[in-house]
């Protein structure tokens, strides 16, 4: 059963639910005020209703061997191991823990659908996590409430829920305040995580080089450190006040650095520590890059919407053999490559991490040195996942992360991927907004011919064309030819050495100017 086939089964239950008005309820806190008031909130998430993510993926002959994929899910959570010891040899077998999870989002703007659209990507989130998603529920409200998010009455029939399916987290679509996170907790009796602790527990799992891992890291202790829980008093470790100092009296000496205290000066200090290993991590990546500009090496970056196939792409482009995964930021370390045009022009391909709704702001600016791989580009390959429910929000979500790497201004190909399975009504509305689009199919290798000819057309090509007579002693400028993106149109070699037509830029026309052949 194919992708479109199996939403379209998720989506007849879906409806056949909302027909029947199950799981359909009034939320008994809307204020009387609020504009919403009589809206219900929905339960969008069936109990087999599956996330996408969850699907089998086919791999092509150009994604390798994917031996890595072998190591990632050896990892992965699973279902059919207990969590609880039944015989001590199950000690050594016994995986990560189980998390079973329920969904929570709010529709405070757009329509129903956006509002779904939303928490069914949170769902495919956490399945890439490793968690099993049980349900979810959707609440109107014009803003999220101060003390438990949600409302009062919501979190009670939260609770309901989580008790019902045995979960044992709950997951919240939205970024939570700590005391929002605190009082849902004594709500529900479970653990509950919003969707940034989510996203970093995902690129936690995925990150595998170590400027990734330092950056992943750091993002984690930014977010971490605001959310900090202590005992207060009970965690003093040492006397404080000013103990013997004139002046201080009775009742002026405090409990001194609490645990609490403690920790935070202790993730500061390890931040510091992280900031200066990524910021002598980057001087590496600069030199790469300055090699490339040197060499004058047009650059494309491929750039979009978390599993929109860039990989796959990647993959098909250059037989790169990188990981991948029909499962959300799969992709974190960017990768980059070289290839040529049919003309013999070379570039370098670059495969990014993936953009998503909301991205965390701490991940944004751990990333931003490797972001900076799309804003030094010559040219940006979009791509967008033209099967997906809401392809323009993608591609809105993509442009407001390149706005914040100043991006924006880089030339642009909309690569309409996943061709075989979205519907050719989508792809024509899409054609219709955005006017440089390429319909593809990395999977099958439809429209690949397509892309390489407007990667040839995009790209900065050479313009001056000269006739160079280079000894046979100087075989280094002709090297120093192959090398850059000069375009080699004709060689010949002769009695007094090798007659070269080229078309080279002005800075290496400079440099070639002693082998030039005038007419």
């Amino acid at each position: 059963m194919s992708v479109a086939e199996i939403e379209a089964v998720i989506d007849r239950i879906l409806a056949k639910d909302a027909a029947a008005g199950r799981a359909v309820r009034e939320d008994d806190d809307v204020e009387a005020q609020d504009p919403y008031q009589g809206v219900p909130s929905t339960r969008p998430l069936s109990g087999q209703a599956q996330a996408v993510s969850s699907l089998q993926f086919q791999h092509s002959r150009f994604d390798g061997d994917q031996s890595e994929l072998a190591d990632r899910n050896a990892l992965r959570r699973k279902a059919s191991l207990s969590t609880e010891l039944e015989d001590v040899t199950e000690v050594e077998y016994r995986q990560l823990r189980l998390e079973r999870v329920v969904l929570a989002g709010l529709w405070s703007k757009g329509t129903m659908a956006d509002a779904e659209n939303s928490l069914r990507e949170l769902a495919a989130l956490a399945e890439t996590a490793g968690s099993e998603v049980l349900d979810g529920l959707v609440q109107r409200r014009a803003k999220p409430d101060p003390a438990t998010y949600l409302g009062t009455g919501k979190a009670q029939e939260l609770k309901e829920i989580v008790h019902a399916t045995g979960a044992d987290t709950v997951i919240i679509d939205g970024d939570l305040a700590p005391s929002q996170r605190r009082t849902l907790e004594e709500v529900v009796k479970v653990k509950v995580i919003d969707r940034t602790a989510l996203i970093l527990d995902i690129f936690a799992q995925h990150a595998k080089s170590r400027e990734g891992r330092a950056q992943v890291e750091l993002a984690q202790m930014e977010y971490l450190l605001p959310r900090l829980r202590g005992w207060g008093e009970s965690m003093s470790r040492q006397a404080g006040g000013r103990v013997g100092a004139a002046g201080g009296g009775i009742g002026s000496r405090g409990p001194g650095e609490t645990k609490m205290e403690l920790d935070r000066r202790k993730i500061r200090t390890r931040m510091a520590k992280l900031r200066r290993e990524i910021a002598a991590m980057q001087p590496a990546r600069e030199t790469k890059r300055a090699n490339r500009k040197r060499n004058s090496v047009p650059s494309v970056a491929i750039a979009g919407y978390t599993n929109a196939g860039k990989s796959s792409l990647l993959n098909r482009l250059t037989d790169a053999g990188v990981l991948v995964e029909n499962a959300l930021f799969a992709t974190l370390d960017p990768t980059v490559r070289k290839t040529e045009t049919a003309d013999g022009l070379g570039y370098t391909l670059v495969d990014t991490v993936g953009f998503v709704r909301s991205l965390p702001t701490q991940l944004v600016e751990a990333f931003r040195s490797t972001l900076e791989e799309v804003a030094d580009a010559d040219l940006i390959l979009h791509i967008v996942d033209a099967s997906h429910p809401d392809p323009e929000g993608q591609i809105a979500a993509v442009r407001t992360v390149f706005a914040e790497v100043d991006a924006l201004k880089i030339p642009e190909i909309i690569i309409l991927n996943k061709a075989d399975i979205a519907d050719p009504f989508v792809i024509e509305r899409l054609r219709q907004h955005e006017p440089r689009t390429i319909v593809v199919s990395a999977r099958t290798g439809a429209g690949i011919e397509e892309l390489l000819e407007a990667i040839s057309e995009a790209i900065p090509h050479p313009s001056v064309t000269l006739t160079l007579l280079i000894p046979y002693d100087r075989g280094d400028v002709l090297n120093k030819l192959h090398r850059t993106d000069a375009e080699i149109i004709s060689v010949e070699h002769g009695e007094h050495g090798t007659l070269a037509t080229v078309r080279v830029r002005e800075d290496l026309a400079a440099e070639v100017e002693p082998f030039v052949q005038h007419a």
